[in-house]
């Protein structure tokens, strides 16, 4: 979001995913398969698989085996058909595509992540439990090559946000 707010081409894996488990999607048969207690008339419940997926790792694992490779195949299709630079919001830490990437990690604090998951509508206990299956903050601040903070306001986000896209953009040009 704040990327494309700068002129940025962006695709955002959380909206592909999104797109595999809706019905029809790519991932929806093998889900009703290994869940079928998630799927009412077609249709994914993502709040009853994520409860599932979030309290065991395996089963977690399982999901991300159905569905990241059509994640990324999809994405995959679209960045080709998208000028560069072209930000790819991946919420993980694998790197899925060759070249060189630079990876850019938006980063708050976990006090901060919870209290924000928390203003969406998540439960405390729900959300750490989601966290502790997620790579630590620090995993993520060693990954990075770039970092934006976001502790703060939108508008100090959209400020940090500008000047990691004119780097990108003079790294492109340049």
């Amino acid at each position: 979001m704040v990327f494309g707010d700068h002129g940025l081409s962006t695709i955002n894996a959380d909206s592909v995913g999104h797109e595999v488990l809706r019905p029809g999607g790519a991932g929806v048969a093998a889900v009703s398969e290994a869940w079928p207690e998630v799927v009412v008339d077609g249709e994914v419940d993502r709040k009853r698989l994520g409860a599932i997926v979030f309290a065991d790792p395996a089963e977690l694992a399982k999901l991300e085996g159905i569905t990241h490779p059509h994640i990324f195949s999809l994405i995959e299709g679209r960045l080709s058909s998208l000028a560069p630079p072209v930000v790819v919001e991946i919420p993980l830490l694998v790197q899925p595509f060759p070249g060189s990437w630079r990876r850019v990690v938006v980063d708050a604090s976990d006090d901060v992540r919870l209290e924000r998951a928390i203003a969406r509508g998540l439960e405390r206990e729900q959300v750490l439990r989601r966290m502790a299956r997620q790579p630590s903050r620090q995993q993520w601040l060693a990954a990075a090559d770039l970092v934006v903070p976001n502790n703060g306001s939108i508008e100090e986000l959209e400020l940090a946000a500008s000047g990691i896209v004119e780097l990108i953009r003079g790294t492109v040009r340049g």
